[in-house]
């Protein structure tokens, strides 16, 4: 296993640094090691110099007398630290008080040993390069945990913009093909309306014309849901817009305000606050029995901030805990995106949302402003990964 103390074999070949002034006690100590039946090869030091050196080279274990002239074992220690290198480091004194052993230990020593008791020496080796080895397979684990975490964040995000693509797409063949065709047939009827030769035909033009209004209604709302056209006023107007609309359609009353009226955002950013607000505001509607909303917006000290709650229900551990609460964890994918990231807290007095995102330097925004009214929000069930699906 030589310079690898990552390795999964057994000890059989140590490279060991010996920090020792002494070349009998370097010999002594060295015959204890072998008593394991380790092959050791081993390099004395005995100045700052040489090894500082030497831990250019890889090593499998430290061994340091504490005293040594113009150098000490704790010097050595706090080299070995500040080099970043993680090695199994022992300190050996003919005479050690308790106090420096302890500082010792705290500075990354794996073990202090008595010269009069060298017998430890190989166990204490041999449990040392064990404990670094498990150090070292734990950091691996955790690496690859976060590469992991890392790949699979890239790619929830990656989906969140190709579903935000295809919904655009899709609102605009509504909006140009359907759209366009069911307003060409309503020019059709009220033609034939016009022109009815009786009071029977022109009865069903009408009620064929009332189904084409409901159909283009029913496709703006789609288009709306899949790509909100409002958001072109601004993050505010579509906020405030959004509670009308749900205050209008559920009777609950629900109050926005803004720090301003208006707000210059990056790309991006006021889709992904629109939409943390829609689901929210899902949520509510299905799961709260809430009779009050509050949606407020705001900019501070370059952080965008939206804060959602409610005075219904609230969430108990067990529905946070679902395993198949994917809409809570859309959300933090979502906010992702954009740099941001969402708090959730909830109890018996209701919910809080809130969603932050740093900007850059190049957002801004108008002359502080209240925004306040009461509202909702159209077509809440369309979009089955909102948070409230616990």
């Amino acid at each position: 296993m030589k310079g690898d103390i990552g390795a999964d074999t057994p000890v059989r070949r140590l490279r060991v640094l010996h920090i020792e002034d002494s070349e009998l006690d370097h010999e002594l100590a060295m015959a204890h090691l072998r008593r394991g039946g380790a092959e050791v090869e081993a390099v004395r030091v005995d100045t700052e110099a040489q090894f500082r050196q030497a831990l250019g080279e890889p090593w499998d274990l430290i061994v340091s007398d504490y005293n040594v002239p113009g150098f000490s074992g704790l010097k050595a220690l706090e080299m070995l630290r500040d080099s970043g290198l993680k090695l199994p480091f022992i300190l050996v004194s003919g005479e050690i008080g308790e106090d420096v052993a302890v500082a010792a230990m705290r500075n990354g020593a794996a073990d202090y040993l008595l010269k009069a008791n060298l017998a430890r020496l190989q166990p204490a080796a041999e449990h040392a390069i064990d404990a670094y080895r498990t150090v070292r397979a734990r950091e691996r684990a955790d690496r690859e945990l976060a590469a992991s975490r890392q790949r699979l964040s890239e790619l929830a995000q990656h989906l969140q913009t190709s579903v935000e693509m295809e919904r655009a797409a899709i609102a605009r063949e509504i909006h140009d093909d359907v759209g366009g065709s069911l307003s060409a047939l309503k020019f059709d009827l009220a033609w034939l309306g016009r022109h009815a030769p009786s009071a029977e035909f022109k009865a069903r033009v009408d009620s064929a014309t009332e189904m084409v209004n409901h159909a283009l209604e029913a496709s703006q709302r789609i288009m709306h849901n899949l790509r909100p056209a409002i958001l072109e006023q601004g993050l505010v107007a579509a906020l405030q817009w959004l509670a009308n609309r749900f205050e209008r359609r559920l009777g609950v009353v629900c109050t926005f305000r803004s720090s301003h009226d208006h707000l210059q955002l990056p790309p991006g950013v006021p889709l992904v606050a629109y939409r943390t607000a829609q689901e929210a505001l899902t949520n509510v509607s299905k799961h709260a029995h809430a009779t009050r909303v509050s949606i407020d917006l705001s900019l501070a000290q370059g952080v965008l901030s939206l804060e959602v709650s409610d005075n219904g229900r609230g969430l108990s551990e067990a529905d946070l805990a679902k395993a198949r609460s994917f809409g809570i964890r859309g959300l933090h994918e979502r906010a992702s995106t954009v740099g941001g990231w969402v708090d959730l807290s909830s109890g018996p007095a209701g919910t809080t949302l809130i969603l932050s995102i740093p900007l850059d330097g190049g957002a801004g925004a108008s002359a502080p402003g209240q925004g306040g009214s009461t509202g909702g929000t159209e077509g809440l069930e369309h979009d089955p990964s909102a948070w409230g699906e616990l």
